[in-house]
């Protein structure tokens, strides 16, 4: 699949160009890594046997770009999932291909399908919104995968919070028929608009973490700063052991 890894606290992070994967393999599973998911799967084994599993694990987030510079001396590129999303989204317009988002609410599954077919003309979109629940039952399941399976789609995008989507793929990927299946979280409100992601300008001087802390500090605060605390302290911890 043209993909490049780097060992980085333990996890194979993904440090090629997206451009070099070849997307028409049969299935690949991708995920994110991020301070707050590695923090979360430090406690979490079926969180983190979801990321070891990664066909391509993106470094979303300065914390691992830091860790990579920090730890193995290598520069490696922030990919987040709005980042993967869009690139798909303009391979598939390029090759007419199909994806499926299944996550979130009727409501801004909507909103993502009426944005896609004005911004991807080219790609067809089919959605499934999940019941609302901790744990999904067989019978869920079984409907997920049918409204997938069905669709037959070159990319299956999950977006269910972390670690619920991941740990879902993780133990139901392989009922999927075929394709691309990304976990990306928080986009699916960033598309829709129902959430706003922060500009270009926090993106780029690497502060999009704050960016999403001022818009919700409620929400964000124990991700950013209790947790980002927690993976400081593995990142000493890993270096008094070089």
């Amino acid at each position: 699949m043209g993909i490049g890894n780097l060992e980085v606290l333990g996890y194979p992070v993904f440090n090629g160009k997206l451009e070099t994967v070849d997307w028409s393999a049969p299935k690949i599973m991708v995920n994110t890594i991020n301070q707050y998911s590695y923090c979360i799967a430090h406690e979490d084994a079926a969180f983190k046997k979801a990321l070891k599993d990664s066909d391509i694990l993106l470094p979303d987030g300065v914390g691992i770009v830091w860790a990579a510079k920090w730890l193995k001396k290598e520069r490696i590129q922030k990919i987040a999932g709005a980042d993967i999303h869009e690139f798909l989204l303009q391979h598939l317009q390029q090759t007419g291909g199909r994806c499926f988002y299944m996550g979130s609410s009727e409501a801004v599954l909507e909103k993502i399908k009426k944005r896609a077919a004005e911004e991807y003309p080219k790609v067809t979109v089919g959605t499934y919104s999940p019941p609302y629940k901790p744990e999904f039952t067989a019978e869920d399941n079984a409907q997920i995968l049918n409204a997938i399976n069905q669709f037959s789609p070159d990319v299956v995008f999950v977006g269910m919070t972390a670690p619920k989507q991941e740990k879902w793929v993780n133990q139901n990927g392989a009922l999927i028929d075929k394709g691309v299946v990304c976990s990306i979280g928080a986009v699916f409100d960033f598309y829709a608009g129902t959430v706003q992601r922060p500009g270009k300008v926090w993106q780029n001087l690497g502060l999009e973490w704050l960016g999403r802390f001022v818009k919700e500090p409620k929400r964000m605060w124990k991700r950013y700063f209790y947790y980002g605390g927690v993976f400081a302290y593995h990142l000493v911890a890993r270096t008094d052991k070089k």
